[in-house]
């Protein structure tokens, strides 16, 4: 799941709790060491001060593009969003989700700043990823000159590429939430979460694992259904669902949490995001998240 640090002086406190409204991420008051821990910790970080300062603190912590926080830096004002460190890789989207609050995102990613979708972006977009990661620097070069094609290849192929071709691959990860109604059969939660990758374009092996309820621990049909196509289902405690708030109520909320389906699929994932909301398949939720 990603994690967001809010990195702020005490009095900007008002202005971390407004961001914080949007990003849900955590308010960490500036002190010695707060940025060391917050590259260690999180996957994104909001800095509200001077990007001169955020620049000295994380200069020496950067280790791996692929790897560090991506870092957005807001004035104390609240005025402009800009990041600084993995636009590519979450920072940007993070500085536009701000924009929610009247924060102005300032993009200066090349492929981005002309219109442009970046590999990276394609990559996220698509759920994949990249395999040659030394590819996209040369690839998003020839995306600001000319567009460039995404095609798909289907197997079984062996296939040789240059230098600057990214390829990209579906490498799973992805976490299917499922909701029930109490009694529910087995071939109603199959045919729903077929439907559901069917959606989504996503094949039963690209799915990592099933998550429900830990109130769901009797119903047969759904242990059986998730026996049948051969992934494993965990059972989620009411702490670690409401630990998320996802997009869309629920009539969960009877139950004391905040919702089944969408924060089963999102407290598991590794990125947080939902790339298929709440549906409804007759007696069954589904939410996917990667």
């Amino acid at each position: 799941m990603v994690k967001t640090a809010i990195i702020a002086f005490e009095k900007d406190r008002q202005l971390a709790e407004q961001i914080r409204g949007v990003t849900e991420g955590d308010i960490l008051i500036y002190e010695n060491g707060v940025f060391e821990r917050a590259f260690m910790e999180y996957n994104l970080i909001v800095a509200i001060m001077a990007a001169g300062i955020v620049v000295r603190k994380i200069s020496p912590l950067l280790r791996d593009k692929w790897k560090d926080p991506g870092v957005v830096v807001v004035d104390a004002a609240g005025r402009f969003a800009i990041p600084i460190l993995g636009g590519h890789h979450g920072a940007n989207e993070l500085a536009e989700r701000l924009s929610e609050i009247g924060i102005i995102p300032v993009i200066t990613t090349a492929t981005e700043a002309y219109g442009k979708c970046s590999v990276e972006r394609v990559s996220e977009l698509l759920g994949c990823d990249i395999v040659n990661k030394e590819s996209t620097k040369s690839v998003n070069l020839s995306i600001l000159r000319e567009d460039v094609p995404v095609l798909r290849i289907m197997g079984p192929k062996i296939v040789l590429v240059d230098d600057d071709v990214s390829v990209l691959k579906r490498g799973g990860g992805f976490v299917v939430g499922i909701g029930t109604r109490k009694g529910v059969k087995k071939e109603e939660v199959v045919s729903g979460i077929r439907e559901a990758l069917s959606e989504t374009s996503l094949d039963i092996d690209e799915i990592d694992l099933f998550a429900t309820s830990r109130l769901k621990e009797r119903e047969m049909g759904l242990i059986d259904a998730c026996r049948e196509l051969g992934k494993p289902l965990v059972f989620l405690a009411d702490d670690d669902i409401n630990s998320v708030n996802p997009p869309s109520s629920s009539k969960a909320q009877r139950m004391g949490l905040k919702g089944v389906c969408e924060p089963c699929a999102l407290v598991l994932s590794k990125r947080g995001e939902l790339i298929l909301s709440k549906r409804v398949y007759g007696s069954v939720t589904i939410a996917i998240a990667r």
